[in-house]
Parts: C-alpha cells; sequence; structure tokens
C-alpha cells in the first residue's frame, strides 16, 4: 500500500478513481474503496466526500429526489409508420465490401423489421442516407417525423 503525500496528486487520483477509465463517477463508497485498495492518506473520507459533491457531471446526472418515479412504458401506436425503432448491431466479422455492422430499424405496430449492413464508423449523415435509402424509399417517410418537421397536426 502507498501514502500519498499531501497535495494535487490526491486531486488527480480522486479524480480517476471517481471519473476515470471505465469508472462511471459511482460516488463516494465505490470512489473510497478503489482508492483504499491501493493507497492511504489521512482524511481519505473527508476528501472524497468534497470532490464527489463538487462533482459537476454527478450533480446534473444523479437525482437527489428518491423515489424517482415510476417506469412508464411507451405509447403503443395505433397504425403502421407513426412509431419507428432504431439500434445498431457492432462488432460483427467484416463481409467482402468492409460492412462490419447492421442497421436496425423497426415499426414498432407492424414489428416489420428492416436490417442493413452498415459500417461501425458510420457517421450520422451516413446513416441518415441509408434510412432514406433503404426505409423512406420503401415505406415513405413515417407520419411522426412529418408531423415533427413541419409541426403540422394531422387529423386522425
Amino acid at each position: 500500500m502507498i501514502c500519498i503525500p499531501q497535495g494535487s496528486m490526491r486531486d488527480i487520483l480522486i479524480r480517476e478513481a471517481h471519473e476515470g477509465g471505465l469508472m462511471g463517477h459511482f460516488g463516494v463508497t465505490k470512489t473510497l474503496h478503489t482508492l483504499k485498495e491501493h493507497m492511504f492518506w489521512p482524511k481519505m473520507r473527508r476528501d472524497v466526500e468534497r470532490f464527489c459533491e463538487r462533482c459537476v457531471t454527478c450533480k446534473k446526472a444523479k437525482s437527489k429526489v428518491s423515489p424517482h418515479g415510476l417506469y412508464l412504458p411507451l405509447p403503443i401506436p395505433d397504425s403502421p409508420r407513426t412509431d419507428i425503432s432504431m439500434d445498431f448491431v457492432l462488432g460483427l466479422s467484416r463481409t467482402r465490401t468492409g460492412r462490419d455492422s447492421i442497421f436496425v430499424v423497426v415499426d414498432r405496430f407492424s414489428k416489420m423489421a428492416h436490417f442493413i449492413a452498415c459500417h461501425k464508423t458510420d457517421d450520422v449523415v451516413n446513416v441518415a442516407n441509408l434510412f432514406f435509402r433503404e426505409i423512406v424509399r420503401l415505406h415513405g417517410i413515417p407520419i411522426v417525423a412529418l408531423k415533427n418537421v413541419l409541426n403540422f397536426t394531422f387529423p386522425c
């Protein structure tokens, strides 16, 4: 175990244990546990509590109100092409054309799915082009997208 002298090195170590690498702003207890595995200094708990108390990311992302409320299910669509979901399947082997991922688009009403080969490194412009080329070409623009883009209200 290493004893860390007083100074700015402590803040760097606390920051790394709290938010660095694969850590995800876990709070006082887990940050303190991570630090205690390898090092020690007097009033370590106080220093970690102060650091976590001032962490802007934790303040923005973590609610102090408890309970947070109930999860609500997504509304059930009442017609096709009004509600779609999109996701990616990553980490596949490369095809002959170099594609290594799948862009999945599902109509939540009919459960019709489209599986579109793509690259893991595709940016938003490439994904939008794939969406228009493979989905809009066949089915038109989803009604909800039209409502949001044009700010129109369609009669039901």
